[in-house]
């Protein structure tokens, strides 16, 4: 089988890398010639662990190709994936003119059937609106070319995205045809001999199965920050509360940690876009307003913490340990750092930073504003606070009597993520999340 996955950001990339690891023919197409040619010297543009190699070991098969020309594709592929990205514009509205701009060139050069499915994350509705663009395309032409439209949502969570695509828990299909049913069905079953998980729905649902998944994470993390605050008003340990949630099978363990606050491309972006979606529809997403208004003063507790135990910090030194949103990716989107470092700055501190992969990013984003480091022990010294943000691997047992006399005598750690364990700290003062 012949596919072409449009828009080489990291949905695409991950897609296109592991199709190819399945034996499929893939052709990754991006309209940034740049970005192509780097992949094409066997560069990737973005941070995932073991993307790299995969990428490098099936264009050296033969069975992965990168082009920045849709058209001169199209017509030799049987099933076309939308991988663009779809941004939020100033009205908080999704913005979907990329995937439009697909849609455009698939009408304009289409001659022969194909599938197109939209794996970027859309507004309910988007896909009938691709379908309709496509058709008004060909109607300009003068030509009658059948072709479908289904819904192929992602659920890949950064940082372990090859594993996500490989191993589902579930692939959720919306189709109207036959015909593409069948085309996904012998596209993905060779990938999950060790239990059928695709499920297969109207467009519509499938549409709106991202967005409720990812609102439903949202929601978990939310509440447990609002508990974790409450539990520090009144003595309680949110550590000790989450056990007791967790052994609840009801509700389970994942996503019921307390923090600084969600980050990243999907649940920010998405939490949003369903409240204006919801808006638009004549009705009110009220627990969903109140998770985005929990998460955004959830990024202020660490500043907060900071501010109220020294009182005066101009002029205080501070290390930051982890700038992207989770671990195991570079993505500083909505991150809690950019919030915390945006705070310390305007307070007049001096800041000095390490994360294992996202420094480049963070240069790229705010430039030299603060100190970068080499590692965490050239971070932390002569500091008076550290700030733990993201949970790389690294950081979970350091050499703490080192550490000790690295800081200032007076030096604070501030856990946003709750990994430390205070009687192993050398006598730091220690602060963390509810």
């Amino acid at each position: 089988m012949n596919i072409a996955v449009v828009g080489v950001g990291y949905v695409g990339l991950v897609s296109g890398a592991c199709f190819a690891e399945m034996g499929i023919n893939v052709i990754c197409v991006d309209i940034d010639s740049q970005k192509i040619k780097t992949l094409q010297n066997g560069k990737i543009p973005i941070y995932e662990p073991h993307l790299e190699e995969l990428v490098a070991r099936n264009s050296a098969s033969g069975r992965l190709h990168f082009s920045s020309d849709l058209a001169s594709v199209l017509n030799s592929v049987e099933i076309v994936f939308i991988t663009v990205g779809t941004q939020l514009n100033n009205e908080g509205k999704q913005d979907i003119s990329y995937v439009l701009d697909v849609a455009k060139n698939i009408g304009a050069n289409l001659n022969k059937y194909v599938l197109v499915v939209t794996k970027s994350t859309v507004p309910v509705g988007t896909s009938q609106i691709v379908k309709a663009t496509i058709e008004a395309e060909l109607d300009k032409r003068g030509v009658d070319i059948q072709f479908d439209v289904a819904s192929n949502p992602e659920f890949l969570k950064e940082g372990n995205a090859i594993e996500d695509f490989m191993r589902p828990d579930r692939v959720v299909i919306g189709a109207d045809s036959q015909k593409a049913k069948d085309l996904l069905n012998s596209l993905y079953k060779p990938m999950q001999l060790g239990g059928y998980r695709v499920i297969f729905m109207d467009i519509p649902s499938a549409e709106m199965a991202k967005f409720a998944s990812n609102a439903m994470l949202a929601t978990r993390i939310s509440l447990m920050n609002e508990f974790a605050n409450l539990c520090e008003k009144v003595g309680a340990d949110i550590s000790m509360v989450r056990k007791v949630l967790a052994s609840d099978t009801r509700i389970g363990s994942k996503y019921l940690y307390a923090g600084c606050g969600y980050g990243g491309s999907c649940f920010p972006k998405d939490v949003k876009s369903l409240i204006k979606t919801a808006e638009e529809c004549g009705t009110k997403m009220e627990i969903l307003k109140s998770v985005e208004a929990v998460n955004t003063m959830q990024k202020n507790i660490l500043f907060n913490k900071f501010k109220n135990h020294f009182g005066q910090i101009e002029g205080r030194h501070v290390a930051i340990w982890g700038l992207s949103f989770k671990p195991e990716t570079d993505d500083m989107r909505e991150a809690p750092s950019l919030v915390l470092i945006n705070q310390l700055i305007e307070a007049g501190c001096k800041i000095s930073v390490y994360d294992p992969v996202a420094m480049q990013e963070c240069k790229r984003r705010i430039g030299n504003a603060v100190k970068y480091t080499s590692d965490i022990y050239e971070c932390v010294k002569n500091v008076d606070a550290i700030f733990h943000i993201t949970e790389w691997k690294e950081f979970r047992i350091p050499d703490w009597a080192k550490i000790k006399s690295l800081i200032n005598n007076d030096a604070i750690l501030i856990d946003g993520r709750n990994v430390f364990d205070s009687a192993n700290l050398h006598g730091i003062k220690y602060l963390r999340i509810g």
